[in-house]
């Protein structure tokens, strides 16, 4: 079993990038098998969801468990908990339990980042932050990571938390001036990046905020009828999703436009794992305002929970548990 703090240890942000990039390659290539989540709803709008998969070339299959609260942000608990398990294909044996809290942490950021490297302009160097939470904390490291960020602004409808991020990523990252935004639309208004990482159901961007050329990463709402986006700014935007498979029966915002008749299912325009093999082309022009819709796919939990495992062997990290 691999505890949250050795998971924070073990899956460093460069590295994960990496296997991001990898396991979206290789999910286009038929190399990790992805099915589609199974999400039990609960009172109070939480969910539990299964999400399993395979991964072909690593000979690992597993499934990620966890349960959606979007209402523990101030609570002290994390909005997304739960766990990874990671079998061994060839012979069904069960090699570890890794947490899963920290796995979605660092890896929605990663995934991200990739997106950003293949849709933000080279020069993006203006990152606005919407949300102030867990997600809000990994996405600037991730951004920092892939772009020439010197500023940022953190909006967040909470001013007292909007005001902990900002100082605690003033304190991590000297170099880059960051302030709290006044509001959402003055956050975005004149962003290169932006990252919408909030557990809100309803718009909280609007397209006619956002400059030509912008690149939007949107991370929260995860359900069929939950969205962070207006229809304008999808409207405007050039989309490319994780997966489509996953975007056409969970994404709220790539769903409601496309139930008022705004934009048509070709909208989207390509799955980041098909841009990394090079099969289809990303951003058609400097003025474009490209958006990256993130749900979260199992394979990218397998293939982080799998490196973490051989890191934690590496190092004799873990608690061994015989079941």
């Amino acid at each position: 079993m691999i505890k949250s703090t050795e998971v924070q240890e073990l899956l460093a942000m460069p590295a994960c990038i990496e296997i991001m990039e990898t396991v979206l390659s290789d999910l286009v290539n038929g190399q990790a098998v992805q099915a589609l989540r199974s999400v039990v709803p609960l009172e109070g709008g939480n969910v539990m969801g299964l999400m399993p998969t395979y991964l072909k070339r690593d000979e690992k299959v597993g499934a990620k468990v966890i349960t959606v609260f979007p209402g523990n942000h101030g609570k002290g608990y994390p909005s997304h908990q739960g766990f990874v398990s990671l079998f061994n294909s060839t012979n069904g044996q069960l090699e570890a339990i890794v947490d899963g809290t920290r796995i979605t942490a660092i890896r929605t950021a990663a995934v991200s980042a990739a997106a950003t490297k293949l849709l933000a302009k080279p020069e993006a160097a203006t990152l606005a932050v919407i949300g102030t939470g867990e997600q809000a904390r990994t996405h600037i490291e991730a951004m920092l990571l892939v772009r020439p960020i010197t500023k940022i602004q953190v909006w967040g409808p909470n001013p007292a938390h909007a005001e902990r991020l900002r100082a605690e990523t003033a304190s991590r990252y000297p170099a880059v001036l960051v302030s709290c935004a006044s509001s959402a639309q003055a956050a975005v208004a004149d962003s290169d990046i932006i990252c919408t990482v909030t557990a809100s159901t309803t718009p909280i961007v609007q397209g006619a905020w956002i400059k030509e050329g912008a690149h939007v990463n949107a991370i929260g709402a995860c359900r069929a009828k939950d969205r962070e986006l207006d229809t304008e700014l999808v409207r405007r935007a050039e989309l490319f999703v994780d997966r489509t498979e996953s975007a056409v029966n969970e994404a709220g915002d790539y769903l409601i436009p496309l139930q008022e008749g705004v934009i048509g299912e070709g909208h989207i325009l390509a799955e980041i794992g098909e841009l990394l093999v090079g099969e289809k082309e990303g951003r058609r022009s400097a003025t474009s305002i490209t958006l990256f819709k993130s749900l979260g796919l199992a394979c990218e939990d397998l293939a982080a929970a799998h490196y973490i495992y051989k890191e934690a062997i590496r190092t004799n990290k873990g608690i061994h548990i015989d079941f």
